[in-house]
């Protein structure tokens, strides 16, 4: 006695497409940047106490997301070694202004950008390159 084929299941076929699992934005995040400091590391790193680290964080002098195990407020390295970014906090201010979450404004600074060179993150730590990131970090606000 032979089933219709439409009355099993079909395991996928090897000319079938293979859908894979897209990464999760986290992961995305971390192949991005690369090295992480948590607030604690940040503040031993700058000799400030951690409220004056939080207090960064929250005036956009830097961006941190949670990640790791166990979940623990995170900057990228490169915003704080081997000085803290100054050009940081008006770009993120932008970026914040245009409705980017922490992840999302890591996520832009750390792409590689045709136009810049480097990432964004990049051109904001050579002399002169401020005003054209921020130039196009508000025209994603449009």
């Amino acid at each position: 006695m032979s089933t219709s084929p439409d009355s099993q299941p079909h395991p996928a076929s090897p000319s079938a497409p293979q859908v894979d699992a897209a990464p999760s934005p986290e992961a995305d995040l971390e192949e991005l940047v690369g090295e992480w400091m948590t607030l604690a590391q940040v503040a031993e790193h700058l000799d400030l106490a951690p409220s004056q680290v939080r207090r960064l964080v929250a005036d956009r002098d830097l961006v941190a997301v949670r990640r790791g195990r166990p979940r623990a407020d995170c900057v990228p390295t490169a915003l704080v070694v081997p000085v803290p970014l100054p050009r940081l906090r008006g770009t993120a201010q932008v970026l914040a202004d245009a409705g980017y979450s922490p992840a999302e404004t890591l996520r832009w600074l750390f792409t590689a950008d045709p136009s810049l060179p480097g990432t964004p993150v990049e051109a904001l730590r050579a002399e002169h390159r401020t005003t054209e990131v921020r130039r196009r970090a508000q025209a994603l606000a449009f």
